[in-house]
């Protein structure tokens, strides 16, 4: 029928589910990427979203590392994009296109 509780049989005692492997991606180069911006407020503080960056771990973070010290704020890397603490969409714009980036354009 079924069981409640834990599995506990084996030598496991693990309760923490595993994570899944990466989702597979295809590395584009960044002129070839088209960035989007998206604006959200979390707690009634706004929090620019960019991306989509089709890349690995490693060069993420080094685009993260730039924008902070730029900018001067906090940030941080949730999937594909980039989150970084304020309004700071035309900033980001200046400091990504310096660097080679395109955007998308509305």
């Amino acid at each position: 029928m079924f069981t409640m509780g834990a599995n506990l049989a084996g030598d496991s005692w693990e309760t923490k589910k595993l994570k899944e492997p990466n989702k597979s991606f295809t590395k584009i180069s960044k002129n070839e990427h088209q960035l989007v911006f998206t604006f959200e407020k979390r707690r009634g503080k706004p929090v620019t979203l960019v991306g989509r960056f089709f890349m690995n771990d490693k060069e993420k973070k080094e685009i993260l590392k730039l924008l902070k010290t730029k900018l001067g704020c906090g940030g941080t890397i949730k999937d594909e994009w980039i989150e970084i603490q304020g309004d700071k969409k035309d900033k980001i714009i200046e400091v990504l296109e310096k660097d080679g980036w395109k955007f998308r354009k509305k």
